[in-house]
């Protein structure tokens, strides 16, 4: 009985732990909520929405927003870096609900420019997201360049990211 408790505790519970520690850390991101849902007060959704991108949608441009997305701005941290919400801080903190999937076409078609620029300017209430921008952030302008990154995950989707 001894040996066998022991072959047990020496053996098979460190397996077992490890399989317990790999499913905590690659299935506890809650799942997201509400896509369609806006995250802009609705006292504010009206104005927000007029809000448009000053800048192109140019691969220069993108490429820009890219650099930023995945840098200064910190957005892959948490979006990962294909933008499906989850990155390795949503996934090893359990955000729960889980960061926004800009791969979703949908979302795309629901949520303005404006909208996106507002959440990066003033977080997401109910959310982990934080506000993005100031101090030792990104600027507005920079918001901008990622907003225009971050409408280009529906085309990509399925495409392998660098």
């Amino acid at each position: 009985m001894f040996v066998r408790r022991m072959y047990f505790v020496n053996c098979l519970l460190p397996f077992v732990f490890i399989g317990f520690l790999i499913s905590g850390v690659f299935w506890s991101s809650a799942a997201e909520r509400d896509p369609l849902q806006p995250r802009v007060p609705l006292t504010l959704l009206d104005e927000v929405k007029t809000i448009t991108n000053p800048i192109h949608s140019t691969q220069e441009n993108i490429q820009r927003g890219k650099e930023l997305f995945e840098g200064i701005a910190i957005c892959s941290q948490c979006h990962g870096v294909g933008g499906k919400g989850d990155g390795a801080v949503a996934v090893n903190r359990g955000l729960d609900p889980s960061p926004r999937d800009f791969t979703n076409v949908e979302f795309h078609k629901a949520r303005t420019d404006g909208e996106l620029f507002w959440v990066i300017n003033n977080g997401s209430p109910g959310t982990a997201m934080p506000k993005m921008t100031g101090p030792g952030m990104i600027n507005e302008e920079q918001a901008w360049y990622v907003i225009t990154y971050i409408r280009t995950f529906p085309q990509r989707e399925g495409e392998t990211m660098p």
